[in-house]
């Protein structure tokens, strides 16, 4: 059963733009196809206006069955981090995961080298990886240093989607009408009941609820 994965991430730059379409390629690859990787970058139109490019992304968003989350950077990309919690009051699974060997944290001790507040959040997996090692490690074989990452992530998806979600089934159609009522913007005419419906059967068949 295929599931589909939101890479939610920075794609400002052609560091992002190309990192992201090459650990997207190797994720499938290697997942031998149990995950299908949507890239909100595929979907973008430099012809829209500002609130219809942040709808678009929540739909996409909530169609999927879980999100992996790039959070490398000092300072972690705004757009991902709403992304990831729009995902979690919807219970998906998720995984974060980090390259960036700095320490993004404001304080010594910390679990995880990023903000308190995204932490210890429920069928959440983080992965840390130091890129600099991997590359090192792998002799600078680009082919080999993306194979490397992705089977890690392929790793933490699996054991997010192992992961009991914590809401009922007969009230998921409510609870994400009440999201995208939340969310505002519009984002509720974008689904009509039978989309919800269709959407929610889709993810329990697949095993996310």
């Amino acid at each position: 059963m295929t599931k589909k994965v939101y890479f939610a991430g920075g794609l400002f730059d052609h560091k992002e733009l190309t990192g992201n379409m090459l650990l997207a390629e190797k994720i499938e690859r290697l997942s031998a196809g149990r995950y299908q990787v949507l890239l909100p970058q595929d979907f973008e139109s430099a012809q829209t206006d500002a609130t219809s490019v942040r709808n678009n992304d929540y739909k996409l968003l909530l169609t999927c069955d879980l999100i992996v989350a790039n959070f490398d950077g000092v300072e972690l990309d705004s757009g991902t981090v709403a992304e990831f919690c729009c995902a979690k009051m919807l219970d998906m699974p998720a995984v974060l995961f980090r390259t960036d060997f700095r320490n993004g944290v404001e304080r010594p001790g910390a679990i995880v080298p990023w903000n308190l507040m995204i932490s210890a959040y429920p069928r959440t997996v983080n992965l840390i990886i130091n890129g600099m090692d991997e590359l090192v490690r792998h002799g600078r074989d680009l082919e080999q240093y993306y194979s490397s990452i992705a089977e890690q992530i392929i790793a933490a998806m699996d054991k997010a989607v192992a992961t009991g979600s914590i809401l009922s089934q007969k009230d998921l159609t409510d609870h994400y009408k009440r999201i995208l009522q939340l969310l505002g913007g519009g984002m509720s005419e974008l689904f009509t009941e039978q989309d919800l419906q269709t959407l929610i059967a889709e993810k329990i068949k697949n095993g996310i609820y």
